[in-house]
């Protein structure tokens, strides 16, 4: 068959998601893509996928005013491209309104989702599926998807595509290393900077140089965990999504909050330190074995909140409780 997967964003979301691209793979069929611009290059090089259309949704928005013209064309010729296709099976794993303008547009025989997705999308599907349990994690949830496949996955491969070499030597990274990822979209999921300042001053001692990353939206927040620290390196901004993936995957150790780049380090198999606070690990904890995770104990918590007066939760996961994890 030939098949379409919806899954637009965020990272972590697209990341979580290959396990399904592997097992349709492995099944026969073909696998094409529709995704936003910021996971694409994830994806683009991916040996497995026949297709990715890249969604540039947050650039139509952002043009629209300056440029309409510019954007109803860009929009039209997308549209066209993907309804140049005729497919087997449509599958949306994003289950949002987003999801569902392209679920209408796209040509295929079965739209399949889950019944209990969001934002109106079951009514563009002609075959929904059972609700899914929300307490299941995102790996297993999508790839639950695929039971009317006849697909029973137990054990869920993450492939990705081929990595650069060489990544941490030419950005002068001294092995061994580990990878600090500090910042998230919510405020609610970011550790305390003073902690950070503290693991960083710590990790030496260990034997491990820490390298830290995040978006350059970020660089501010992380040169200020850097202030006065010999030891360590900023990487942030950097690096282009494949070249985070072979750093991750070189690292002795990776310590990061409830974000994309923590599922990204889990997918190419390094070991994990996960900071959970207003998040549940159990739903998007870093998939597999070898890694800890460090939770909460107040009652509030996992409450799943962007904002809260007092972000007691992640600041009472100390740095020794960390260090601890790491001995």
């Amino acid at each position: 068959m030939k098949i379409l997967l919806i899954k637009l964003s965020a990272l972590g979301d697209v990341i979580q998601t290959l396990p399904v691209l592997v097992a349709l793979r492995e099944a026969g069929h073909e696998v094409h893509w529709v995704v936003e611009e910021a996971a694409a290059e994830l994806l683009l090089p991916h040996p497995l996928i026949g297709k990715v259309l890249v969604s540039r949704r947050r650039s139509w928005f952002s043009s629209l005013r300056s440029d309409p013209l510019k954007v109803v064309r860009e929009v039209a010729g997308w549209v066209a491209d993907l309804r140049a296709e005729r497919y087997d099976l449509a599958l949306d794993l994003q289950g949002l309104l987003k999801s569902a303008v392209w679920m209408a547009l796209v040509r295929a025989r079965l739209k399949m989702g889950f019944v209990n997705h969001r934002e109106g999308s079951p009514y563009f599907y002609n075959y929904p599926l059972p609700p899914y349990d929300p307490e299941e994690h995102a790996v297993r949830r999508y790839l639950s998807a695929l039971r009317p496949l006849g697909l029973e996955v137990s054990e869920p491969t993450f492939i990705l595509p081929p990595l650069p070499s060489g990544v941490a030597g030419r950005y002068g990274v001294p092995s061994p290393y580990a990878v600090l990822i500090p910042c998230a979209r919510w405020e609610t999921k970011r550790w305390p900077q003073s902690h950070w300042q503290e693991l960083v001053k710590r990790l030496p001692a260990l034997g491990l140089f820490p390298v830290l990353v995040g978006a350059p939206q970020d660089h501010p927040y992380i040169e200020e965990i850097l202030t006065g620290q010999e030891e360590a390196l900023s990487l942030c901004g950097q690096l282009d999504l494949l070249e985070l993936a072979a750093l991750l995957k070189g690292a002795r150790v990776v310590i990061s909050v409830d974000t994309g780049p923590m599922h990204l380090a889990a997918a190419v198999g390094a070991r994990v330190v996960a900071l959970f606070g207003p998040t549940a690990p159990w739903r998007t904890g870093p998939f597999g074995a070898g890694h800890e995770v460090l939770v909460s104990s107040l009652a509030c918590s996992p409450c799943f909140k962007r904002r809260c007066a007092h972000l007691s939760c992640l600041k009472e996961i100390t740095p020794d409780r960390v260090l601890a994890s790491l001995q």
